[in-house]
């Protein structure tokens, strides 16, 4: 299953991507709304299927601190993945220049979109896995 949930959650991510920098041109005013990913990208979001195994163990948490604890996660995934990438020149990301970037790799105001992308991710895999039990 974790395979799969790899696979899910790299797709998920991509098409999240593309919808959220979609989203960034219509702010432009560019009429095309084109969104973009990059291949990078696809590991880097697999990896999300790592909530679906640390979800049933703090399903009993509040929300917000699922939110906080998958945010946090997120981000510093981004940090660290991002620092490998650009020591190879190939990430395709940076922030540099934005305000609350760190290190031109994250943004610190983007936390409210990881926690939700994180339990939008929770959500997904729950699902998957309760129907995956079930059958």
């Amino acid at each position: 299953m974790h395979g799969k949930n790899f696979i899910i959650c790299g797709l998920a991510g991509w098409c999240i991507e593309i919808a959220f920098t979609s989203a960034g041109a219509f702010t432009q005013k560019d009429k095309k709304l084109m969104g973009k990913t990059s291949a990078w990208m696809f590991p880097i979001y697999g990896m999300a299927a790592g909530i679906g195994v640390i979800a049933p163990k703090i399903s009993h948490w509040p929300l917000l601190s699922r939110g906080l604890l998958y945010g946090t996660a997120i981000m510093t995934t981004e940090y660290i993945t991002g620092s490998i990438l650009s020591n190879f020149d190939v990430c395709p990301w940076s922030y540099e220049g934005e305000k609350y970037a760190i290190d031109g790799l994250v943004r610190l105001d983007y936390l409210p979109f990881w926690m939700a992308a994180g339990l939008m991710y929770e959500k997904l895999l729950t699902e998957l896995n309760h129907n995956f039990i079930k059958q």
